[in-house]
């Protein structure tokens, strides 16, 4: 990968560099104070494959701290060489440059623009938090997991299990995000080659920001610190890189028996729900990034990543509209993009070896279905991994199940957890493509492997400048045996971002999840045993 480190030294090697300079002050920019050279991983490139390299886009601020995504300088790329720190200058010439500024950093704005109706929200704990802590040791409501972190997938969790029935019944041996891939939809032979893998080739966790209360967690909250190493070796210490604390998510289940309540205005029961948040924000070039893991008192677990940061420009100043992409302003253009994430379930189902299964919904036959409403839900288990490359189905309402074939509930069948897709995309990249080549674990939402100690990346493990050919898609044309095996499960989940002009000049959050949850896993409700919300200093105070 690339390292920080690196991306300082090139910046300052390709502002030294006389051809570079000379091109900028051709385009009258002579301030290299507001030279911005942003380092973009090069793919495969058969003019660099001796080399290791990034290719280094360029913006300019026009003024001290403003935004200079709003000035891109098209037509300009240095190509960087990060063993010699030579710099390889391709110029087609100067383009028009958007001279229109558009801030959105509070220095920007005078206190009058400010909304003037927001009232403060206070998160009080005053008991303390529900979570217990020793060491990485984590333990809430059922729960109990630990927490890692290494500089490429940022957070890991481990050993996940819930507690039922007399003991920590296992679910998830290892979880995390281990690969991002950001494909950029331009035919342009420059921005052609914007195809990121943002932990493969960067590494999360060497960008991960350190959290602040108040901005990026609220209420009681615990942090846990992040490791790193620099490019000579020596170990840092990242403060507050993971954040961890409940929040209240409404309610957890209700009911209302209306003949008692109606004789004597009771039968009401209701219990309030919370989560555990465990969450880190990673700054990549342009974007931000946060991994929000919840656990819920239910058994469920969700992933929601959030998109923020500002989106990627490029100079526009071709007659009529982009076809590739959106005007944001004059001359400014934002291309079509997606961002793919592979999530990485080791599964242990109350134990080591399991099975995987996918549900599909139907209307009934016609002849067992005279009044036509009737639908069936059917099973399909996988026997192979070839089987198991699947895609989301919304017109079968499809999900998978992972079970444990030697553990039973009280039906009789075996016990499993099933993975729900949330929002989802396919890619638009064409089958011969560089990007499919290059990852092709996007080509579907759903692989399955046995597990391998060698197989923890979908794109493989050095993606940066990779040909292709390595990762998943190759893994499984060993067709290897899925039944009753220690099993990693691979979800793929996608945002299709065509933008709006109301995610500039700084994006409002956009976010994206699945969930895991129980299913048959339980004999009843766990949630059960979950107090009533009678306490007065917890419930809501109307002024009204």
């Amino acid at each position: 990968p690339i390292h920080l480190e690196e991306i300082i030294m090139g910046e300052k090697a390709v502002k030294n560099n006389p051809t570079f300079c000379e091109a900028m002050e051709k385009r009258g920019l002579t301030n290299k104070d507001w030279w911005l050279i942003e380092p973009w991983t090069a793919g495969y490139d058969e003019d660099y494959k001796d080399r290791r390299i990034y290719r280094a886009q360029v913006w300019v601020r026009l003024g001290d701290y403003d935004n200079g995504y709003a000035h891109p300088v098209e037509g300009l790329v240095a190509v960087v060489d990060l063993n010699t720190y030579e710099v390889f200058v391709e110029d087609s010439g100067p383009r028009p440059l958007s001279k229109i500024c558009c801030n959105y950093a509070s220095r920007f704005f005078k206190r009058d623009f400010w909304r003037k109706d927001l009232k403060p929200i206070h998160i009080l704990q005053p008991m303390g938090p529900s979570f217990t802590i020793s060491g990485n040791y984590v333990s809430w409501q059922k729960w109990s997991l630990r927490v890692g972190w290494n500089p490429r997938e940022g957070l890991v969790l481990h050993q996940i299990g819930f507690f039922d029935k007399g003991k920590v019944r296992p679910v998830l041996y290892r979880a995390s995000v281990t690969e991002m891939f950001v494909p950029y939809g331009s035919s342009d032979s420059v921005h052609r080659r914007k195809a990121v893998f943002d932990l493969g080739e960067y590494g999360v966790g060497n960008l991960v920001n350190s959290l602040k209360l108040g901005c990026d967690c609220l209420g009681h909250i615990k942090y846990f610190d992040g490791f790193l190493n620099s490019i000579d070796g020596i170990g840092h210490v990242l403060p507050n890189a993971i954040c961890m604390h409940e929040e209240d998510v409404g309610i957890l289940w209700k009911h209302t028996d209306w003949r008692e309540n109606v004789v004597n205005n009771t039968g009401i029961e209701c219990r309030r729900n919370r989560r555990l948040v465990i969450s880190f924000m990673a700054t990549i070039g342009n974007y931000e990034y946060g991994f929000y893991w919840y656990f819920y008192m239910d058994g469920t677990i969700q992933l929601e990543v959030k998109l923020t940061g500002i989106i990627n420009t490029s100079g526009y100043s071709s007659p009529g509209e982009p076809r590739h992409g959106v005007l944001i302003s004059p001359n400014v253009e934002a291309q079509h993009h997606q961002h793919h994430f592979s999530v990485r379930l080791d599964t242990c189902i109350d134990g080591m070896f399991n099975s995987v299964s996918e549900v599909n919904s139907r209307s009934e036959d016609d002849d067992k279905n005279p009044y036509g409403n009737a639908m069936v839900a059917e099973e399909t288990l996988f026997k192979t991994e070839l089987e198991a490359i699947r895609r989301v189905d919304l017109e079968k309402a499809r999900y998978w199940k992972i079970l444990n074939h030697n553990s039973f509930n009280s039906v009789g069948k075996p016990v499993a957890w099933r993975l729900v897709p949330g929002e989802n995309c396919l890619p638009f990249a064409k089958p011969d493509s560089e990007a499919l080549r290059r990852a092709p674990f996007i080509k579907s939402h759903l692989w399955v492997t046995p597990y391998h100690p060698l197989e923890l990346y979908p794109a493989g493990p050095y993606p940066n400048q990779s040909y292709g050919g390595e990762g998943i898609d190759t893994w499984v044309k060993q067709n290897r045996s899925i039944i009753d095996q220690d099993l990693v499960v691979w979800y793929t989940m996608g945002v299709h971002h065509i933008v709006r002009l109301e995610d500039w000049p700084v994006m409002p959050v956009s976010t994206l999840s699945f969930k895991f949850q129980p299913c048959g896993f339980f004999d009843l409700n766990p949630t059960l045993d979950v107090p009533p919300s009678d306490n007065p200093e917890t419930v809501c105070h109307s002024s009204l």
